[in-house]
C-alpha cells in the first residue's frame, strides 16, 4: 500500500475531488458542442446520466479498476461506489500527469462514447423528483422543494420558475424551467448528481 511522507496510508479523496471536477467540465463541454440545439435542462439531464454512480461503477469494473483497489471494507468493491470513485481518481491523476487535453481524450473515449444512444438519453423522461423522494423515504431523509416564480428575462409575459431541492433542510440541488414541474425535475436531477450521500441511486 502506498504511504505518505509520514508513513500513513494514502487515499484517493483529493484525486477524486479533482477528477470529479475535470469529468464534469469535459462532459459539459462535449455536450455543449455536440448538441447546439438542446436547452440547458436537457444537457443537465444527459450529463447526470453519464456521471451517475451506477454508470461510473460499471465502466470502472469493465476497465478492471476494482482489481487494483485496496479498501478498508469487507464488502465486495464491485457492490460499492468505490470503483466509480477510483475512476474519478484516475481522471485526476491523468490530468496532473498529462494535462487537460489527455484527460479530455480519456473521458471522451472511455465514458462519453461508451454510453449507448447518448442522443436519446434525455428522451427517456426519468422522473428525477420521484427517484429522489423515494430514496428519501426509504432512508428516512426528508426531501422537500421550494419553488419560486419570477418574470422571464426574455419575455415578460411568460414567467420562469426556480426550484431548490433540500434533504434534511440542506440544499442539494437547484434547477430552473418554464414550468414548476420542469424546475423541480432539474433541481432533483442536480441533487442526484451532486449529493455524495446519494451515490448509490440508479438513474436508469
Amino acid at each position: 500500500m502506498l504511504k505518505d511522507k509520514n508513513g500513513l496510508p494514502l487515499n484517493n479523496e483529493r484525486l477524486e475531488f479533482l477528477g470529479d471536477a475535470i469529468l464534469g467540465a469535459v462532459i459539459a463541454g462535449e455536450l455543449y458542442k455536440r448538441y447546439p440545439n438542446k436547452k440547458e435542462g436537457a444537457l443537465t439531464r444527459i450529463r447526470a446520466r453519464l456521471v451517475n454512480r451506477i454508470n461510473l461503477n460499471e465502466l470502472a469494473v469493465k476497465m478492471g479498476l476494482h482489481k487494483l483497489i485496496e479498501a478498508q471494507t469487507h464488502s465486495n468493491p464491485k457492490q460499492t461506489h468505490i470503483p466509480g470513485d477510483a475512476l474519478e481518481a484516475l481522471i485526476g491523476a491523468i490530468f496532473l500527469d498529462k494535462g487537460y487535453k489527455a484527460a479530455s481524450k480519456f473521458i471522451t473515449k472511455k465514458i462519453i462514447d461508451k454510453f449507448p444512444n447518448l442522443n436519446e438519453a434525455d428522451a427517456k423522461d426519468s422522473n428525477y423528483k420521484s427517484i429522489l423522494i423515494e430514496w428519501g423515504q426509504k432512508n428516512k431523509n426528508e426531501i422537500h422543494f421550494i419553488t419560486e416564480e419570477y418574470p422571464s428575462q426574455k419575455d415578460k409575459c411568460d414567467p420562469e420558475f426556480y426550484a431548490r431541492a433540500f434533504m434534511n433542510n440542506e440544499l442539494i440541488g437547484r434547477g430552473k424551467g418554464a414550468t414548476k414541474k420542469e424546475a423541480q425535475q432539474n433541481a432533483a436531477c442536480e441533487a442526484l448528481k451532486n449529493a455524495s450521500s446519494l451515490r448509490s441511486i440508479s438513474l436508469n
